[in-house]
């Protein structure tokens, strides 16, 4: 699949569904969405700064290429804001897909009108320093997620979760296929009998029968 290709099929696709088929074991937690619904969806330019300082982020938006979602370890300090409206307006003139912070912002109310994706840690009024230092496309931690340059971002009201490139392919097919079972499952439920196959044989596994 080329990369528009799964840009399209990643739009489709809820979070708890590529969380399901990474063993539930991958993803960030502990954010919050600030933007409305719109999906994010793009490729990670990651940041690495100073707990209250976005110089660096500044810099990161000048190197980053459409489609880029910028993922910033900001060390889970909600002191100051990392990001406002400012700097969400450069990043939608830079044609960014949306922020992952793992920080505070500020300007809420501006991201909730442009709509555009953005997953923090919290909101303060108090804004950043502008002294570095930081670090630009190194592999980042945010609540416990390592993510690394280039690997796949997918924000919905679930939360977020991040994958290798190489593993995109196979994960799609996966997701597709647990939507498909649940689909069959939302059948059984709706059926209105006490007996749903999906949970009997579950039950059976267990020898909870």
């Amino acid at each position: 699949m080329t990369d528009t290709e799964i840009f399209a099929a990643l739009q489709t696709i809820p979070t708890s569904h590529l969380s399901d088929n990474l063993d539930r074991m991958q993803g960030i937690a502990g954010l919050n969405r600030y933007h409305g619904s719109k999906k994010l969806v793009g490729r990670a330019l990651t940041v690495k700064v100073r707990p209250g300082d976005n110089l660096l982020i500044y810099k990161a938006l000048t190197l980053g290429r459409p489609g880029d979602v910028l993922v910033v370890d900001g060390h889970g300090e909600t002191s100051n804001a990392l990001v406002g409206e400012l700097i969400m307006l450069y990043a939608i003139q830079r044609d960014f897909h949306g922020f992952v912070i793992d920080g505070a912002i500020r300007d809420c109310a501006a991201f909730a009108e442009a709509g555009f994706p953005c997953h923090a840690r919290a909101l303060n009024h108090k804004g950043p320093y502008k002294l570095g230092p930081g670090q630009i496309n190194v592999p980042v931690n945010l609540c416990g997620q390592v993510v690394q340059p280039g690997d796949w971002v997918v924000g919905d009201e679930d939360g977020v979760v991040t994958f290798a490139p190489a593993s995109a392919e196979q994960l799609i097919a996966k997701a597709l296929a647990t939507a498909d079972k649940e689909r069959g499952i939302k059948a059984e439920i709706s059926n209105g009998q006490v007996y749903q196959k999906w949970l009997f044989d579950t039950l059976e596994k267990q020898h909870l029968a």
